[in-house]
């Protein structure tokens, strides 16, 4: 089942009220459901090494669900109870599936991104109140399990970990060398907490649930945003807002002859909700290759191979990993390919031509955020695509635009730009974050979740996404907070002022950059401030790529340092380099504040420059440009 039009949708939406729809309750209902369906058919296949004819693990859906209610069984019998937190720290495995579909189950699921640092990894632990902790055993060319033996120590109220050893997907002779040469790991014992390894204590569980799944909608998993920060927010997700995503994906995308290649991170809510929970709904069959996904090994190089070995239907990508696979020859049979589907960024206008012509597939894009427990918007698979938008809302996702005025939030007009508010299934309104304080004027009349993203509905009913009313870099589908870089180039002696911002960049999307104005008689480089930032910016994606000293920072009346002038200046300094590097006379003069489009270049011609050799080139990032 695909749609075609905002009226395929509002149909969809009239048939029926959602409560009325008899959707399972719970994630375990919602497993079983597809277990007894499609029991034999193929649910999701792992490969720890990116060749075409690496080994693999695949489960049927009857082997996930026995191994699921193993786990939940497991984390019950270490004392965990349906409010109590587990929480994974693990790059992609079938381990880590498992533990995030059986920890929903049994309590509270918290996926933790592994690329964080200890302290960012004990913060979220210390605030979720975890008391199981999943993570890898010591392996090569990984530190998380040093990272969370010191997190762990610093996680009082977690009182077990439990460790995958990723030995068992390797053969031999690697499987025999691994071990031997695996980096020690002497805090692993410096902490408080019980080690066990999680795959002998899975074996001792029974394949039927111990305890009673109860059918009422809870609090069944925590998502953290952002982590560039000492303390992420942490959003909660109910039964309700998991089984929402997992019934769109199911009743407009995927069927059960689907072959779903997601090489995303499954602590991220695109890989986990948007494309997991689709998946089990409908009892496609999903594909994670490598621990990293599109960081792996080789993945990018076999990629077009691994799309033939597991007969893909659907890509999921990023335009990060879109942009790296263009450069790339399609060197494989990809006929089975009829969707990818692209979220986390805006996908620049020249990369989605080129990705639609070089593999034949349509590029559906759509918009969703952690704390929405993900999916609003995207465009049809089939009928008319708007790039550069988000789409069409999803039934039953209601979306208002508003803005300030004298008498408090007021809803635009078609068209008018203000800031995007949402409310459907996923949106647990007045509870969004765990911490009471954050859930404060995040929403409009008590009901829609202000996203903090501005943008616009036009008169097709297709959002548009203009720019952000939170500060956030956004760098290839990463958040990064701008008060982190800033608070470190502070700390620099000579300066007195700084402003972190994203500037355009044709892989990335975005990425950090800065701009710092110096004390009276202070001296120091741009190099030297870039030096300064690898030291105290914690979090390596967030090293700006660009420090520039200016004489004094454009500031507001009040004096604080006023962002839309740095960004002009960023894509003014970024769009002419690259013209200039492609050899086109054409520069940008000027960039205008539009509307409807946010932040516009624009272009004078200095000699015989063609807009065909302008498109090339500017048309690798995300912002918009015109003549003159």
């Amino acid at each position: 089942m695909s749609f075609a039009s905002l009226e395929d949708l509002k149909q969809i939406e009239q048939e029926m009220a959602w409560e009325d729809r008899g959707l399972p309750v719970t994630l375990y209902d919602m497993l079983v459901r597809t277990r007894d369906k499609y029991p034999d058919r193929p649910a999701v296949s792992y490969q720890l090494l990116s060749g075409p004819n690496d080994k693999a693990e695949t489960l049927t859906w009857s082997q996930l669900h026995d191994k699921v209610v193993q786990a939940a069984n497991l984390f019950r019998s270490l004392g965990v109870k349906e409010d109590d937190t587990i929480a994974y720290v693990l790059p992609n495995s079938n381990e880590t599936l498992i533990t995030m579909l059986g920890g929903a189950i049994a309590g509270i699921v918290n996926p933790i991104n592994p690329l964080l640092e200890p302290e960012q990894i004990a913060a979220i632990l210390r605030e979720t109140n975890a008391k199981v902790v999943v993570t890898l055993k010591s392996f090569v060319k990984t530190d998380v399990a040093q990272k969370v033996a010191e997190a762990v120590r610093h996680a009082p109220k977690v009182h077990t970990v439990l460790e995958v050893d990723l030995v068992r997907y390797l053969t031999p002779p690697k499987s025999w060398i691994v071990p031997l040469i695996r980096p020690k790991n002497p805090d692993a014992v410096a902490h408080h907490a019980d080690l066990k390894p999680f795959n002998k204590e899975l074996r001792k569980q029974n394949t039927t649930l111990d305890f009673e799944d109860r059918k009422v909608d809870r609090v069944a998993a925590y998502f953290h945003t952002g982590g560039t920060t000492g303390m992420p927010k942490v959003a909660q997700h109910k039964y309700s807002g998991i089984v929402y995503n997992g019934w769109l994906g199911h009743r407009l995308l995927f069927t059960e002859k689907d072959s779903v290649m997601c090489p995303l991170p499954l602590f991220h809510v695109f890989a986990v909700h948007v494309i997991v929970m689709a998946v089990i709904s409908a009892g496609s069959h999903v594909v994670f290759p490598t621990p990293a996904g599109y960081r792996g090994d080789g993945v990018f190089d076999n990629f077009w191979k691994l799309i033939e070995r597991w007969k893909t239907t659907f890509i999921i990508t990023v335009p990060t990993a879109v942009s790296a696979l263009m450069q790339r020859p399609v060197d494989a049979d990809v006929s089975t390919v009829k969707t990818a589907f692209s979220g986390s960024a805006p996908m620049p206008m020249e990369l989605f031509k080129r990705f639609e012509e070089a593999c034949g597939v349509d590029v559906v894009e759509g918009y969703g955020l952690t704390e929405a427990t993900c999916l609003v918007s995207c465009n049809p698979p089939t009928g008319a695509k708007k790039v550069g938008s988000v789409g069409l809302p999803f039934p039953y996702t209601d979306v208002r635009i508003v803005r300030e005025s004298e008498d408090g939030l007021v809803e635009c007009a078609t068209d008018e730009v203000g800031e995007i508010c949402v409310s459907n299934p996923g949106v647990f309104a007045g509870n969004t974050y765990t911490e009471t304080d954050k859930n404060k004027d995040l929403f409009y009349k008590e009901k829609y979740l202000r996203t903090g993203d501005l943008g616009r509905v036009d008169g097709d009913g297709y959002l548009w996404i203009t720019g952000r009313a939170k500060d956030l870099i956004i760098r290839g589908g990463h958040n990064i907070d701008p008060a982190e870089i800033e608070e470190a180039l502070l700390t620099h002696p000579a300066v007195a002022f700084a402003g972190a911002i994203g500037q355009p960049d044709a892989h990335a999307g975005e990425v950090p950059c800065a701009y710092v104005e110096l004390v009276e008689g202070g001296k120091v480089t741009d190099k030297e401030l870039m030096e300064h930032c690898k030291v105290h910016v914690h979090e390596r994606a967030a090293h700006p790529k660009h420090v520039e000293v200016l004489p004094e920072l454009p500031k507001t009346a009040v004096g604080k340092v006023f962002k839309p002038d740095l960004r002009k200046s960023a894509i003014t300094r970024v769009y002419n380099a690259a013209l200039e590097k492609e050899g086109v006379p054409a520069r940008v003069t000027s960039v205008l504040d539009d509307k409807k489009r946010g932040l516009v270049a624009q272009l004078s011609n200095n000699g015989d420059a063609t807009e065909e050799e302008v498109a090339k080139v500017l048309g690798a990032f995300t912002r918009p440009w015109e003549w003159v």
